[in-house]
């Protein structure tokens, strides 16, 4: 029996296995460097499951004798038939992941009153002497399976807050909220794909025939000698799309200083709509409109709250999509979440971020690179986008949508720009910086070149951060942020999904939890002594089997989802 071209399929736990056979030991009589091919490292894991170790004493030590040891080792399959499901369950909770952490250690149960071990679990005794961990990367460049995870999770935190649930109150479908995307001034004209209607469903393979991108009769050359207009029709696949006309008329310090400054914008930005509603609640109170409830000492009439995901346009800047949710004040409860009164609208709120987005507005601390030495001004683009959200209304986006619009967004990162990198440090600075390079080169030299500078920008940004963040292009806020009243945190739905699995053991996507009646036991506590050990599988026949398993058993769950979907419709089409 020889391992073929074509990988084996990894079943999910619980499944029927390859099985030993006659390949028990198989491991160790392979050639070394045949197992570094990902079919015959899995072919090797399928058959023997994991290496076990067994110390024999032949002769004990002594004060004059060390005495003599035998130490053997032999693969699970030898001494259990079920050795790669055991494998395969061991792994199960980072089976998804591309890069999982390896921890080492031991974890005891102690009984508080007595301070007696119970029991103990170590990892000398479980598959390759290793716990699994899946590396919890957000970006599904780096790593798909927890990225999938992420988005998820992102999906059921924006949602709620639209809708209620998890802690949420239904009530607050009721409260006025619109989605609103914010985007970034012009630093140099770039090449874009200009649409004015869109006939097709999704934009991101968007196939409509585009305008000319920058249609100039009269435009002439810049001083770079370099034409000022563009009459191609940029398809959607098109590279130069968010390049520069002129690279060198760009201007690429106010860009990344933007970046860098963009959170303090949007908090400025938050503050002022907030006003504007609270003045505006006061106003309508005092000539009779509306009727405030009673509020307590320094309490306000009303509260925005607030979803937000990042995103990177081609051209490397960022614009920010954020769901604005009103909300009203209890004096009873300051941490309630109410409705607020009746006279405040969502077209009250959508006026308010017009306003908002058109008037704000500051400059930066004095810097040497900045025009004049002055700073740079930071200010919203022209481009701004204010929708309502109602699932009742057809001309508003339902929350739905939005909800898992965002959440994709929450996953990405800077693949937009045509660059993906991890901290640069000063010793792989000219890998990715050069100020003749690319579009995405020349904006981290930039990042590099304004951040010599110390000091404050405004706020918590500061001029040196840009170093730190430069293979963010300047960035350094989080992707997705949300008002700490908007919904559920993720670490409350971490949370839940790990109590779900620990008492739900029935599939094949859930095993039983080791030690279960001890972990429901209150009156225990669980010391956990875990230490790194190394990153990623341990060949890539394992990262084959295990993400082979995990994509099975999610296509297991979208089936059913679908086929519960349809048959919930069809029980309501027949009721």
């Amino acid at each position: 029996m020889t391992p073929t071209g074509t990988p084996p399929l990894a079943p999910a736990p619980g499944h029927h296995n390859p099985g030993p056979g006659a390949n028990a030991g198989r491991l160790h009589d392979m050639n070394p460097a045949r197992r570094l091919d990902a079919s015959g490292s899995a072919f090797d894991r399928a058959c023997d499951g994991w290496t076990m170790h067994r110390l024999t004493v032949i002769r004990p030590a002594t004060a004059t004798d060390p005495g003599l040891q035998h130490a053997e080792v032999f693969p699970a399959s030898s001494v259990r038939r079920d050795a790669y499901d055991a494998w395969l369950s061991h792994v199960w909770t980072a089976a998804a992941c591309s890069h999982p952490v390896q921890l080492r250690g031991s974890v005891r149960y102690v009984d508080p009153a007595t301070g007696e071990v119970t029991g103990t679990i170590g990892t000398d005794d479980l598959p390759d002497q290793v716990i699994y961990k899946p590396c919890g990367n957000r970006r599904a460049t780096t790593c798909p399976g927890c990225a999938e995870t992420y988005r998820r999770d992102a999906f059921h935190l924006l949602r709620a807050g639209l809708a209620g649930g998890k802690g949420i109150p239904d009530t607050v479908a009721s409260h006025p909220v619109v989605f609103a995307t914010f985007t970034a001034p012009s630093f140099g004209p770039v090449h874009s794909r200009p649409v004015r209607l869109h006939a097709c469903t999704g934009k991101q393979h968007c196939r409509c025939k585009p305008e000319p991108c920058h249609p100039r009769r009269d435009a002439g050359t810049c001083p770079h000698g370099r034409p000022r207009a563009c009459y191609r029709r940029h398809t959607a696949a098109d590279p130069r799309l968010g390049e520069p006309l002129c690279p060198d008329c760009y201007d690429y310090p106010a860009h990344v200083v933007w970046n860098a400054a963009a959170g303090e914008l949007w908090r400025r930005t938050k503050q002022d709509i907030e006003r504007h509603l609270i003045a505006l609640a006061r106003h309508r109170h005092a000539s009779g409109e509306i009727d405030l409830p009673p509020l307590a000492e320094n309490q306000e009439p009303l509260r925005l709250s607030h979803g937000k995901a990042a995103e990177y346009q081609a051209r490397g800047a960022v614009h920010f999509h954020a769901l604005l949710r009103l909300d009203g004040a209890d004096c009873d409860d300051p941490n309630a979440i109410v409705a607020p009164p009746p006279g405040i609208t969502a077209a009250d709120l959508e006026d308010a971020v017009r306003q908002a987005a058109a008037t704000i507005s500051f400059r930066t601390r004095p810097h040497p690179d900045s025009p004049d030495g002055q700073g740079w001004l930071i200010a919203w683009g022209d481009q701004l986008d204010v929708r309502p959200v109602a699932d009742s209304n057809s001309a508003a986006v339902t929350g739905l949508a939005v909800a898992s619009y965002l959440a994709k967004y929450a996953t990405k990162g800077t693949e937009a720009t045509g660059h993906a990198s991890a901290r640069i440090t000063p010793d792989a600075l000219s890998l990715y910086a050069n100020p003749a390079g690319t579009h995405a080169e020349r904006l981290i030299d930039a990042c590099w070149h304004v951040g010599h500078a110390q000091g404050r920008m405004r706020g918590k940004a500061t001029y040196s951060s840009l170093r730190r963040w430069a293979h963010m292009l300047g960035f350094g806020g989080h992707f997705l942020t949300k008002a700490r009243r908007y919904s559920v945190t993720f670490t409350a739905l971490r949370q839940a999904r790990i109590a779900y699995r620990r008492h739900h053991d029935t599939g094949p996507d859930y095993t039983p939890f080791q030690c279960q009646e001890k972990v429901d036991n209150e009156s225990t506590a669980i010391v956990v002594r875990l230490s790194y050990a190394g990153t990623g599988w341990r060949t890539f026949g394992d990262a084959l089997l295990a993400n082979t398993a995990a994509d099975q058993a999610r296509k297991r769950r979208e089936a059913g989802r679908v086929e519960a979907g349809g048959q919930y419709f069809y029980a309501n089409q027949a009721a």
